[in-house]
């Protein structure tokens, strides 16, 4: 009854069938008794009862009881107290060593497994396919791909290789290496294969960021006869998304639907609400996560990276919040990975600071993970000194640190530095990836590094064998484009040997932007509108080139073609925080408690630095009205009343720090240095492409932004 119990998986009532056996029946357990009823324990207290059970009946050494204690004991972390029983045990066959190896790999200690494995064949005893089954995944997870050779070598030679349990086990571990030939080469050798053996494969080449091999072995699978299990669907959403196939996804979802697999396993609800999310259909996701019948920490993490991603960084922290009132569900590792992102879009400094302290609680500090996410907040929050002090505490083995680190120097306008931390990186061993380079190339480009940035594209496909992807090109497009090459821009693009999407044009319409190239602008336009005419922000770009030269008529024409098609321009805000409260301006805001003052005190430094030479440039101005009222306009921008609130709100001389969504605009930019001079203070300003920090009348971008 107890065994019938566990194989349903109603754990709760094996463990209390146990005791209504042992104080109501009358009879004695055996040792066929404890291996069920051990596996049945989800909690340490109802384990240690029955170890006391078999310690009283004389079952701690039959090696079933004995192996059994020791899967226990490591499903609770207790590792040192499985080994102690272990090196205790008179006799251990094969069965012995596969539970401490096992249990090893359950604790996540790889090193200790290995360490098993060698005494075990020390000691002459012979790996079985649940050895080799439990040792693969260890050899991936410690990045031993020696060691994982060596256990391929034994299985040749034992004749183990068409074993259906040890060949699944190798795709996966060639899988996790990047070593796709090896694992195709087993999948083709085998002699059976199952369901486990085709997720497998299909896993692998998703992971492996090939959506498209992997559906096709989702095809053949099905054209064997082969039925998908849930797993199976868990990897398909994951290609559906990297295909960008917002039309299968609803397949997809309705085959998982009709099966009932939301009620059976929350991972495959997670892992809808993740394929909806990187679809940026956000809407779903949120529907489908209200849905799931139980919600753990892994499916809030999924919804608040699923807003963070989508740019929703508000609604992400609200997510948090939400999931803080859930007394059940604990934050881990991926929380914090997930929610310092959506504070470091808002610059929501102390909160991240917050999370900064429970991360020390929780001793996540030296997770690779987490302290980025860290370093990355502190960065883009303008804190540099602490993003750098951070980055020196973290290990710095992998590149994760590194791209971080290079990319807040990069929007802080310190492109030298981030060039330095790059050739820092190559100095210590570090292999860069795909992301080092969009870090490298940003940082060029709000620095003016135009050739350097061209050597540093080269670089990446010749040196590193890295194939551009389209982040890589739009990067190298607003490289041009910013420096004002936009010839080159354009003829980059002509050559480039994919398709442009909409993020390549949209760096060249912005650069046309600053450059006034009107022709070239309604060209970007045009590609534009074809393959993304619901961003409202590229005809905000278009409206203003034409606004920038009289051209009303095509001004018009622009907001005529978005408000046809029911778009609305994003209105500009400014935010800042004084005295742990964060006051948000919008352009011409008169709402404020305060409103008053700070206009007074607009006109009062508005007088005093035209006296030093401040002459408002009316061109920034892209409304169609007279020259009186543009001058109006450009002094309710809303980060001159972010600033003139700071002002009148802080301490003399104390740093203002504001966060505006839009960019910056060349009046409000040198009107801002004038502030700094006159006031006497460092004024940092994060728009939507970098910061700027002001002082004495200079800013740190050197007008290059």
């Amino acid at each position: 009854m107890i065994s019938v119990y566990v194989r349903c998986g109603r754990l709760s009532e094996a463990v209390d069938c146990f005791y209504q056996f042992t104080l109501t029946s009358g009879l004695r357990p055996d040792f066929y008794t404890f291996p069920p009823v051990l596996k049945a324990c989800r909690n340490l207290v109802d384990g240690k009862k029955i170890h006391c059970s078999v310690l009283k009946l004389g079952f701690e050494w039959d090696v079933f009881v004995a192996a059994s204690l020791l899967h226990m004991y490591c499903r609770f972390g207790l590792a040192n107290v499985a080994r102690k029983l272990f090196d205790d045990m008179p006799v251990r066959d094969s069965g012995s060593w596969n539970a401490m190896i096992s249990g090893y790999c359950q604790s996540g200690n790889a090193v200790e497994a290995l360490d098993i494995l060698d005494e075990m064949r020390l000691e002459g005893v012979s790996m079985d396919p649940i050895t080799v089954a439990s040792i693969l995944p260890v050899c991936a997870r410690s990045d031993n791909i020696l060691s994982g050779l060596l256990i391929h070598l034994y299985i040749v030679k034992h004749g183990l290789e068409f074993n259906l349990f040890v060949s699944n086990n190798l795709i996966n571990m060639y899988a996790k290496f990047g070593m796709m030939r090896h694992a195709l080469r087993v999948f083709d050798q085998m002699m059976e294969r199952d369901v486990v053996s085709w997720n497998s494969i299909i896993a692998a080449y998703e992971q492996s960021n090939d959506p498209i091999t992997a559906h096709g072995f989702f095809t053949t699978m099905q054209q064997a006869g082969i039925q998908p299990d849930l797993l199976t669907l868990v990897s398909l959403t994951s290609i559906v998304a990297q295909l960008n196939d917002c039309r299968n996804s609803r397949s997809v979802h309705g085959f998982i639907m009709r099966r009932g697999w939301f009620m059976e396993d929350v991972i495959i609800g997670n892992a809808v609400v993740d394929m909806y999310a990187k679809l940026g259909i956000i809407n779903s996701a949120c529907a489908v996560f209200e849905g799931l019948p139980v919600k753990d920490v892994i499916s809030w993490n999924t919804l608040i990276t699923g807003y963070a991603q989508n740019g929703l960084a508000s609604e992400a922290i609200e997510v948090f919040q939400m999931m803080e009132e859930c007394n059940e569900i604990n934050p881990n590792q991926g929380t914090y990975v997930s929610i310092l992102p959506a504070y470091s879009h808002v610059g929501a400094l102390r909160q991240g600071i917050k999370i900064h302290a429970r991360v020390i609680k929780n001793c996540l500090c030296f997770d690779v993970f987490v302290a980025t996410c860290l370093v990355d907040m502190y960065g883009k929050c303008g804190r540099i000194d602490d993003a750098m002090s951070l980055f020196y505490q973290v290990p710095r083995s992998s590149s994760v640190p590194w791209n971080a680190i290079i990319s807040c120097h990069g929007i802080h306008g310190q492109g030298d530095k981030a060039l330095n931390f790059f050739r820092q990186m190559l100095d210590e061993g570090v292999r860069p990836d795909h992301i080092t380079f969009v870090s490298l190339l940003t940082a060029c480009s709000h620095s003016g590094l135009v050739s350097e940035g061209q050597r540093y594209f080269h670089m990446m496909q010749e040196e590193f064998g890295i194939k551009p992807h389209l982040k890589h090109y739009g990067c190298m497009v607003d490289l041009f484009g910013r420096a004002g090459h936009l010839g080159m821009a354009h003829n980059f693009i002509q050559n480039m040997p994919v398709r442009p999407d909409a993020s390549i044009w949209g760096a060249l319409l912005g650069a046309c932007r600053i450059h006034g190239n009107m022709e070239l602008g309604a060209v970007a336009s045009d590609r534009l509108f074809e393959v993304d005419s619901e961003n409202v922000g590229y005809y905000v770009l278009m409206s203003n080139i034409y606004a920038n030269v009289g051209k009303w008529e095509g001004v018009d024409e622009v907001r005529s073609l978005a408000r046809d098609r029911g778009l609305k321009k994003t209105p500009g805000w400014s935010s800042i925080e004084v005295n742990n409260k964060v006051d948000i301006f919008y352009t011409g805001n008169r709402t404020h408690p305060k409103y008053e003052k700070i206009y007074d005190e607009l006109r009062n430094l508005t007088a005093k630095m035209k006296s030093l030479g401040y002459v408002p440039d009316k061109s920034f101005v892209l409304q169609d009205v007279e020259e009186d009222e543009k001058e109006h306009i450009l002094t309710s921008h809303s980060e001159r009343l972010a600033i003139a609130f700071g002002i009148i709100s802080s301490p003399p001389k104390s740093p203002i720090q504001i966060f505006k969504n839009l960019r910056v605009c060349g009046d409000c930019h040198n009107w801002t240095k004038f502030i700094s001079q006159i006031t006497e203070r460092e004024i940092i300003v994060r728009d939507s492409n970098r910061f700027h920090h002001f002082k004495d009348g200079i800013c740190s971008c050197g007008d290059y932004w």
